[in-house]
């Protein structure tokens, strides 16, 4: 937007200072070439009452050689009878006998092209119906005299005007980009869960008012979040009831592996209840981890696991730092549910490969193993639809963990044989603009890939 204003002021300014430099460029030209003209008119005529009076030769000179072109040897007197006063007075300047005739038949002073410049033809009216011309040799540069400077003078004037406008411009652009991208960050920053982000409104007042409508916004959004968070407490204490009643009647059962199976699904109702409302009454900024760290704990705790199944399990490049804009316990979430579909739908002994791989500006989190793999990716990227028996959430939970950064996930066939499920971090982050921006091109390369599934 600021290099768009700044051209369109450069545009418009340039189109007005040459709508006036022109005319006036001619203007100046046309002046300096009339004020030449003049002057040897009036040198010219200044010879008439001379020529009235005598016609000798010498007196002639003398008042030919009192006048500034004749003194720099440019003024001829030609006489009717064809003398010429100065007598030496000749040169290719000198107008040409049907010209002079010209300037007799027109009576008046008469303005012709020789070589290098113009000759003023003056006629001068004596008795007996003769007539004496007196020629003035004007030179080029002197048609032209101060034109370039006057010229140069006005181009400087339009280039400083042109270059202030512009400057204007860019300030005022300057001015507005610099609220928007406030509003832009603002914006962002409060998507990423920076919910005392406000901003001061400034710019123009569309931008002012944009601003005043996102601090109205946010303090919405906040109002709904606390509400939120109050009916989670509130639903805490609602189920504590029933789930200590299923924890009673779980401990009446006695032994046997059912009882004990009833036990162990209350434990693990009791222990979901309560993560879901840590989740919910937990402050709604977004945090960060280092997913080396959390990689190699998660790994660790299901290589138990997999040593008691035979399964082989690998690491791969978990050995720097590994920032990634998401809390810990998201991160852990996402790989225990992505290791955990590898024990529940693959057989015991069939490895896998956890991989760390760190880009420019992103980070990849890859799970290979070598069972049978996925026949349907898309399919299982469905949140309910994955078959087999699943619920279809472990992927879910791993694609809203990538999503959050800006990132996506991705399934593929690993070199082991089976599945190789990609989750793909934005270590940088994207304006909520560009994340939209991106997310529809992820669609349409899925619906570009299903096409040709098709086909084939």
């Amino acid at each position: 937007m600021r290099k768009t204003l700044v051209l369109v002021s450069l545009a418009v300014t340039s189109m007005v200072a040459l709508a006036f430099l022109i005319p006036l460029a001619l203007t100046v030209r046309e002046i300096a070439r009339d004020r030449a003209l003049t002057t040897a008119e009036r040198q010219a005529s200044a010879l008439g009452p001379v020529l009235v009076v005598t016609e000798d030769p010498t007196a002639l000179e003398r008042a030919v050689a009192s006048t500034q072109a004749g003194a720099a040897g440019r003024m001829t007197v030609h006489l009717p009878d064809g003398g010429l006063v100065p007598k030496d007075a000749h040169g290719d300047f000198s107008a040409r006998p049907e010209q002079l005739t010209e300037a007799g038949r027109r009576g008046r002073s008469y303005t012709a092209r020789v070589n290098g410049g113009y000759a003023l033809l003056q006629p001068v009216s004596l008795d007996a119906g003769r007539t004496a011309v007196v020629e003035v040799f004007l030179p080029d540069e002197d048609l032209s005299r101060g034109v370039w400077k006057a010229w140069l003078v006005m181009t400087t004037v339009a280039c400083a005007l042109v270059a202030g406008s512009v400057a204007v411009a860019d300030r005022l652009g300057n001015r507005m980009i610099r609220s928007t991208r406030r509003l832009a960050e603002a914006a962002g920053a409060f998507g990423d869960g920076e919910l005392s982000v406000r901003i001061e409104p400034d710019g123009p007042p569309e931008l002012v008012e944009a601003g005043l409508a996102f601090n109205a916004m946010a303090d919405h959004v906040v109002q709904l979040l606390s509400a939120e968070r109050e009916m989670a407490a509130d639903l805490s204490h609602r189920l504590r009831t029933p789930l200590a009643a299923l924890r009673l009647n779980a401990e009446a059962l006695g032994d046997g592996p059912v009882a004990e199976q009833t036990r162990e699904a209350v434990d693990r109702i009791e222990r979901e209840v309560d993560q879901i409302i840590r989740t919910v009454r937990r402050p709604t900024g977004r945090g960060s981890c280092d997913a080396s760290k959390v990689l190699r704990d998660r790994v660790a705790f299901w290589s138990v696991l997999a040593e008691d199944e035979g399964r082989s399990c690998e690491l791969i490049g978990a050995e720097g730092p590994a920032p990634l804009p998401i809390p810990g316990t998201e991160l852990a979430a996402a790989v225990d549910a992505l290791l955990g579909n590898i024990f529940r739908h693959t057989a015991e002994g069939t490895g896998f490969v956890v991989t760390l791989h760190q880009g420019q500006g992103v980070t990849g989190i890859l799970v290979a193993d070598g069972g049978p793999g996925i026949a349907d990716p898309d399919a299982a990227l469905k949140r309910g639809s994955s078959g087999g028996g699943s619920t279809g959430l472990g992927l879910d939970i791993a694609r809203r963990a990538a999503e959050s950064s800006g990132g996506y996930l991705r399934i593929h066939r690993s070199v082991l044989g089976g599945a190789q499920v990609q989750m793909w971090f934005r270590t940088r982050w994207l304006p909520p603009a560009r994340r939209a921006r991106r997310s529809r091109r992820l669609v349409g390369r899925r619906l570009v890939g299903r096409r040709r599934h098709s086909r084939v």
